[in-house]
């Protein structure tokens, strides 16, 4: 199992989030910062931010979602 993955789940860096939905470190922070927004937390290993793939694809799909039901 490598480093980036606990418990059969795939763990994404900081970076690869941001690239994933084509945003900046600070853009992120404030996603974390807000709880209405629902962005999953991070899990921290040595001082870096991990985000589980599993959480952002719910997040994502749940997002969706939401759009649908407001058109």
């Amino acid at each position: 199992m490598s480093n980036t993955e606990a418990a059969g789940r795939r763990l994404l860096p900081a970076k690869q989030v941001t690239a994933r939905y084509g945003i900046v470190g600070r853009t992120l922070d404030r996603w974390l910062d807000d709880a209405e927004l629902g962005f999953p937390k991070p899990t921290v290993i040595n001082k870096r931010r991990y985000f589980s793939e599993t959480e952002l694809e719910t997040w994502e799909r749940s997002r969706i979602a939401g759009q649908a039901h407001a058109a």
